[in-house]
């Protein structure tokens, strides 16, 4: 669905894929650190059970060490998404709408 809003006409962003789908071998925190040196925003899409997922929390922990904006999304709007461990206690949680989006990624948190 990013993907899909950054095409929009009146969209302030480019959508570059930089999530971790499959097993990466080796040290794979230092692989996530390296990919991130080429983006600007991390967006962590948050569900259900995002506190139990230790990648995600790592990811997110990597991206506060290298002093990325970054913001929590909830993915679905009628389920109670849950903020990953690493998330600082004023981390907001946001509505996934494309409003919210838009400012997100502009900065307004």
């Amino acid at each position: 669905m990013l993907s899909g809003q950054s095409v929009f006409p009146d969209s302030p962003f480019e959508f570059k894929d930089a999530s971790v789908k499959d097993h990466l071998t080796g040290d794979w925190q230092e692989k996530v650190r390296r990919k991130m040196d080429n983006i600007d925003v991390v967006i962590v899409l948050c569900g259900e059970r995002t506190h139990t997922a230790r990648g995600v929390a790592a990811e997110l922990t990597i991206a506060q060490e290298k002093d990325k904006s970054y913001f929590l999304l909830a993915a679905y709007g009628d389920k109670q998404c849950t903020r990953p461990t690493s998330a600082k206690s004023t981390d907001k949680l946001y509505n996934w709408t494309w409003e919210n989006l838009k400012t997100l990624i502009d900065g307004g948190r």
